[in-house]
């Protein structure tokens, strides 16, 4: 199997966090996906990304606060996952909660194996 990257965009959950209930319907949602992820073997890790960082820039190495950018277009978290090809990754990808909200966007990406 390869390895595949999910980064997650847009979804805002902020809303959600207003109602305790609700955020938690929907993080039970995320728990689930990934368990049943775990339970095949096929995750690898998975983290949320806090909304701050640093970004180091260029050949003088500019380092500035970000990132900067719409929330729908930042980067909310990453899921590495095991799949027999890219259209298998893309399927389990169609599973994720974030695609619960209409700005959700599961960015897929492989993982190039380095030949050293």
């Amino acid at each position: 199997m390869k390895e595949y990257l999910f980064l997650f965009r847009g979804g805002d959950g902020r809303t959600l966090q207003q109602s305790p209930e609700k955020w938690q319907a929907h993080m039970q949602k995320w728990m689930q996906w990934m368990g049943a992820l775990g339970e095949k073997g096929q995750l690898v890790s998975a983290q949320p990304l806090n909304a701050t960082g640093k970004q180091v820039t260029g050949s003088k190495k500019l380092v500035t606060d970000g990132p900067f950018m719409e929330g729908k277009e930042m980067v909310g978290g990453y899921l590495m996952c095991k799949a027999d090809s890219y259209d298998a990754a893309v399927d389990i990808a169609k599973g994720c909660p974030i695609l619960e909200f209409d700005d959700g966007v599961v960015e897929v990406r492989e993982i190039q194996e380095l030949k050293m």
